[in-house]
């Protein structure tokens, strides 16, 4: 029996569709393995948001093409964005490359591999499913699945931001019919899944197509900063899908989603957090700039007073809301002037984690025909300077927890043999317990802050064993708050 191995890179989208990867190549045959040197079939599963996601892409692919030496019947497959976005070219740079997918052609894996070991001359599918979208479910198995998973309820992206690259590479806004998506989450939970994560281009942008959601409870919230009929342009079927989601899968321990458009934070999805217990406490809200001439340069349609005046709204109607953004500096034509706008707002909004990306140009975005203007070195010292702030607010805020007690649903392990799992409000929080506690939720006390984390000691006094510094302190201190 064949194996494979898939290399991920990028975001959540990414991670998703590799597990979809996954399970197609395991429902045809193959198994999986980390090891490369066991693999016949590598699948590096790429993005393109950034350059240089592209530049580890290339070389990963030169490192395989020495392994495909030795063995010559190593297939390697480029799915993706990249993928997409290449398409032929990459065959054509990248000679060792057998297969080329894109995202919508996920399920013919099988068949394209046959073909490869058949003898077939390289091979490239990229065809977007716009006639008929399709969505991989996700097929659990009881006592086989993480606390945490998954679920796509949109693809592909309307919204046409001069810098990004992702209409091109996940095509137009495609959405999947809301019972569909009930029933992967009711299949989800009956296997033991606690936690679902909603995952789109722009998520909260959704709208069914099957015509069956009821509509969502009205909101008595009004917006200053946007006129009235471009704040009902922007609401969407999203707020009913999440009290449909409440609803009808009562298991459901928590409901998160991303990635959101701050247009489409309406007052209806405002609500929503209100009237739904099983909302999370953190959301992740795109930002990108904090000066109104970069954001209409960027094309995002939302003024810097639009974005505060919602945000504020979203933590007026949800104490202890906590968020986290995406930045990018150097944006063609940033100013120090503008910069300090972007710095200013997120003082202002308080984020405890931020994805911060220097500009880069993207093929085919209407950004290529502004000029790059901003030096390497400005951007790197802007990037380092928002990183700082972002760093101060989330040390401030993880420091005010110890004393508190927490709910955390406990996902696994962690690299010293503790447990780890994050809270309702995104932190992510270490202890030590007599037995696992892997899949529930556990009340902990807070003892003590770290650079990115929490630690804590299990409120259960049946399994609780004392916080054991020496032994994870160190480690604790690398791992990643988002």
């Amino acid at each position: 029996m064949p194996a494979f191995s898939v290399i991920t890179f990028g975001c959540q989208m990414n991670s998703h569709d590799s597990e979809r990867l996954s399970e197609v190549l395991t429902g045809a045959g193959y198994w999986a393995t980390e090891k490369l040197e066991e693999a016949d079939v590598v699948l590096l599963n790429t993005c393109s948001v950034r350059e240089k996601a592209e530049q580890k892409l290339r070389s990963e692919v030169g490192r395989l093409g020495l392994l495909k030496r030795e063995r010559p019947g190593l297939l390697i497959g480029v799915a993706g964005c990249v993928a997409q976005q290449e398409g032929e070219r990459l065959i054509k740079t990248l000679p060792q490359i057998d297969i080329v997918i894109g995202p919508d052609n996920i399920a013919e894996l099988p068949t394209l591999l046959a073909r490869a070991e058949a003898g077939s001359p390289p091979q490239v599918r990229t065809e977007f499913d716009l006639d008929a979208p399709e969505f991989l479910q996700a097929r659990p198995e009881a006592g086989k699945v993480m606390p945490s998973a998954f679920v796509t309820v949109m693809k592909g992206c309307d919204e046409r931001c001069s810098y990004c690259v992702v209409p091109y590479t996940r095509g137009p806004e495609r959405y999947r019919p809301s019972r569909e998506i009930l029933d992967e989450i009711e299949r989800l939970v009956l296997a033991g899944v606690k936690e679902v994560t909603l995952l789109g281009q722009t998520v909260n942008s959704y709208r069914d197509p099957s015509g069956s959601l009821p509509a969502a409870p009205p909101s008595a919230l009004e917006f200053r900063q946007a006129p009235h009929l471009r704040a009902n342009e922007a609401e969407s079927e999203f707020p009913a899908l999440l009290h449909a989601i409440a609803r009808q899968v009562p298991g459901l321990l928590r409901l998160r989603y991303t990635s959101p458009h701050p247009r489409h934070l309406t007052a209806r999805l405002i609500s929503a957090h209100t009237e739904i217990p099983i909302l999370a406490k953190h959301v992740h809200m795109p930002v990108q700039s904090g000066s109104d001439r970069l954001l209409k340069k960027m094309i995002r349609r939302y003024s810097a007073e639009e974005y505060l005046e919602r945000i504020t709204a979203l933590r007026d109607s949800v104490p202890g809301m906590t968020l986290s953004t995406d930045v990018i500096v150097g944006f063609p034509g940033e100013t120090l002037e503008d910069f300090q706008a972007t710095l200013e707002l997120v003082e202002k909004v308080g984020f405890v984690g931020l994805f911060g990306f220097k500009y880069s140009p993207r093929p085919h975005t209407p950004s290529l025909k502004l000029e790059d203007d901003v030096p390497e070195p400005e951007k790197a010292r802007r990037l380092a300077e928002l990183f700082d702030v972002v760093e101060r607010a989330r040390i401030a805020h993880l420091t005010s927890l110890i004393g508190t007690t927490q709910q955390v649903l406990v996902e696994g392990l962690n690299q010293r043999g503790g447990y780890t799992g994050r809270t309702e409000r995104n932190e992510i929080v270490h202890f030590w317990a007599t037995t696992s506690p892997v899949g529930e939720v556990c009340e902990v006390r807070i003892l003590r802050a770290f650079k990115n984390s929490l630690a804590a000691e299990l409120v259960e006094p049946t399994r609780h064993l004392p916080w054991q510094d020496q032994k994870t302190k160190a480690q604790l201190r690398a791992l990643p708050v988002m």
